[in-house]
C-alpha cells in the first residue's frame, strides 16, 4: 500500500500535490495567453490576469483550507504524542498551530485580493503567509526535534537581476513550505480523525 494512503498521510500528501498543482497551472496558462514572461515570473503575476485568477484564487482557497487540516491534524497528533511521552509545552504546540491558521488566512487573502486590483491586501495577505509560514515550519521543526528518538528520527524589483533573485526566493520558498507538509506523513499514516457531535438537553 502507498505510504501517503495509511490513516490520515493523504491529507498532507494532498495539501502538497494540490497546491503544486495550483502555481504550475496557473503559470501555464499565464504563459499561454502571454500574460507573464515565461522566465521566473512572481507566483502572484502568474494568478492576476483572467482566466488564470480565477483558477489561482480557486486553487490557493482550497490550498488554504488543506493547510489549515494539516496544521488542525499535525496539532492533534503532537499533543497526544505528548499526553504518552511528555517532551514539549502544549503551549509551544498550541502557538504554532495559531500562527499556521494566520498563514492560512493569508493564503486565502492572496487568492482573493490580485496583486493588480488590491496591491496593499494582497501583499499584507503575502506577508502574513509567507512569515507565519516560516514561522510555523521553524516550531514544527522544533517540535519534531525535541520528541526524538520516541516519535520522530533524526534524518527524517525594477533592476533585472534582483528581479530574478528574488523570484528564484519566492518560488523556492513556496515550493519549500508546501514540500515540509510531506514530512508529515509518517505521523499521519497511523491517525484516524473522527468528529462526535452531542446535543445538550438544556438548550
Amino acid at each position: 500500500m502507498l505510504c501517503f494512503l495509511r490513516g490520515m498521510a493523504f491529507v498532507p500528501f494532498l495539501l502538497v500535490t494540490w497546491s503544486s498543482a495550483a502555481f504550475i497551472i496557473s503559470y501555464v496558462v499565464a504563459v499561454l495567453n502571454g500574460h507573464v514572461n515565461p522566465f521566473l515570473p512572481y507566483i502572484s503575476d502568474t494568478g492576476t490576469t483572467p482566466p488564470e485568477s480565477g483558477i489561482f484564487g480557486f486553487m490557493i482557497n482550497f490550498s488554504a483550507f488543506l493547510g489549515a487540516a494539516t496544521m488542525y491534524t499535525r496539532y492533534k497528533i503532537v499533543e497526544k504524542q505528548n499526553e504518552t511521552w511528555y517532551f514539549n509545552t502544549p503551549v509551544f504546540n498550541l502557538v504554532s498551530l495559531v500562527l499556521g491558521l494566520v498563514g492560512c488566512i493569508g493564503m486565502g487573502i492572496v487568492a482573493n485580493f490580485q496583486e493588480l486590483a488590491v496591491p496593499v491586501v494582497h501583499d499584507g495577505g503575502a506577508l502574513l503567509a509567507f512569515v507565519c509560514g516560516v514561522v510555523y515550519t521553524l516550531l514544527q521543526s522544533i517540535i519534531s526535534y525535541k520528541s526524538c528518538p520516541q516519535w520522530n528520527s533524526l534524518t527524517t524589483c525594477h533592476d533585472y537581476v534582483y528581479h530574478v533573485v528574488s523570484a528564484i526566493c519566492e518560488w523556492t520558498v513556496a515550493f519549500g513550505f508546501i514540500f515540509y507538509f510531506l514530512t508529515f506523513i509518517q505521523d499521519f499514516q497511523s491517525v484516524t480523525l473522527k468528529i462526535s457531535t452531542e446535543i445538550n438537553d438544556d438548550i
